[in-house]
């Protein structure tokens, strides 16, 4: 279950992908809820994550997504 403190985490992380990416929040969030990415590590990890820099929350997830397939 998503909790407020998740949810606030959860659109900054969208946000800031969309930025790096040059897409919308939107497309980003299509392609992170697709892959388990958005649900299965942002979320899941939160308790950890939430405690790193934004560059480095970009970074990371943008390597796990290429990972996952995902072109960006």
């Amino acid at each position: 279950m998503c909790r407020k403190k998740e949810l606030s985490f959860s659109i900054f992380v969208l946000y800031s992908l969309a930025d790096k990416w040059k897409m919308t929040p939107t497309e980003v969030y299509k392609i992170l809820n697709k892959t388990g990415i958005l649900d299965d590590y942002v979320i899941g990890c939160y308790d950890v994550l939430h405690t790193q820099g934004k560059e480095y929350l970009v970074e990371d997830i943008t390597e796990f997504a290429r990972e996952k397939g995902v072109n960006v």
